[in-house]
C-alpha cells in the first residue's frame, strides 16, 4: 500500500504525541473548556462557532472549520481525541506535520459540506459539532497506509485488520445515517470525513 504514503519523513520522529496532534488536542480541550465556563459562553460559542445549516441566520463559512473544535460532552471529546491520537500518530510521523495538518482539515471541512448537504432534506435546523469527521478522515487513511496491522477493538475486544475495522466503521455509519437508529448522530458527516480524505489522498498519489 505504499502509493497511499506521501512523502515520508526521516526516521526519529518518535515522539508519543506528534506536533499536529498535541496542538489539536490542547485546542480542543481549551475549546470545551471555554464552553463550559458559563452558560452564556456556551451558547455564544454554540451560535457563533458551531456548524448551521446554509440557509440559517447563525450560518457563517468559518463554521466549517471551527465546529470540528466544539463537542457535546466530556465522552463525545475524550473519544474523539483518543481516536485521533492512537491512529494518527503514525500517519503523522510519516507524512510529517504539514501533510497531516492539511489532510485533517480537509478531512473537517469536507465533513462539513457533506452535512449542510444532508441538512438540506431535513426539515429541522440544529446546529453541528465535534472532531469526529476529522477523525474518520484519520481512521480511512490509516487503512489504506497500514491495511494489515491488528488492531484489538474494545467492545467487543477482538482483533480486527485495519482495512477490516475501516471497512465495518464506513458500513455502519451508512447504515446508521439512511436508518436514522442513532439520532443526534451526524453519521452522514463521519462519511464525508472519509470521502474527502479519500479524494485527497488520491489526488497526492497523481499529483506525485
Amino acid at each position: 500500500m505504499g502509493a497511499y504514503r506521501i512523502r515520508p519523513q526521516p526516521p526519529g520522529n518518535n515522539s508519543l504525541i506528534p506536533t499536529v496532534i498535541f496542538t489539536l488536542l490542547v485546542a480542543n480541550g481549551l475549546a470545551f473548556a471555554a464552553q463550559n465556563a458559563s452558560r452564556e459562553m456556551f451558547v455564544t460559542l454554540l451560535g457563533s462557532l458551531a456548524l448551521w445549516p446554509a440557509g440559517s441566520e447563525y450560518f457563517a463559512p468559518w463554521q466549517f472549520v471551527t465546529y470540528g473544535f466544539l463537542h457535546g460532552d466530556l465522552t463525545h471529546l475524550l473519544f474523539n481525541m483518543f481516536t485521533l491520537w492512537m491512529f494518527g500518530r503514525d500517519i503523522e510521523r510519516f507524512w510529517g506535520p504539514r501533510y497531516f495538518a492539511i489532510y485533517y482539515l480537509v478531512c473537517v471541512v469536507g465533513a462539513g459540506i457533506v452535512q449542510l448537504l444532508v441538512a438540506m432534506f431535513q426539515p429541522e435546523v440544529y446546529p453541528t459539532i465535534g472532531a469526529s469527521g476529522g477523525v474518520f478522515g484519520i481512521l480511512l487513511a490509516y487503512g489504506l497506509m497500514f491495511p494489515n496491522r491488528q488492531i484489538l477493538l474494545l467492545i467487543p475486544p477482538i482483533p480486527m485488520k485495519a482495512k477490516y475495522l475501516v471497512i465495518l466503521f464506513g458500513v455502519l455509519e451508512l447504515m446508521y445515517g439512511v436508518t436514522g437508529m442513532q439520532p443526534g448522530v451526524a453519521h452522514f458527516a463521519h462519511l464525508g470525513g472519509m470521502l474527502f480524505g479519500f479524494l485527497l489522498i488520491q489526488y497526492w498519489r497523481r499529483a506525485r
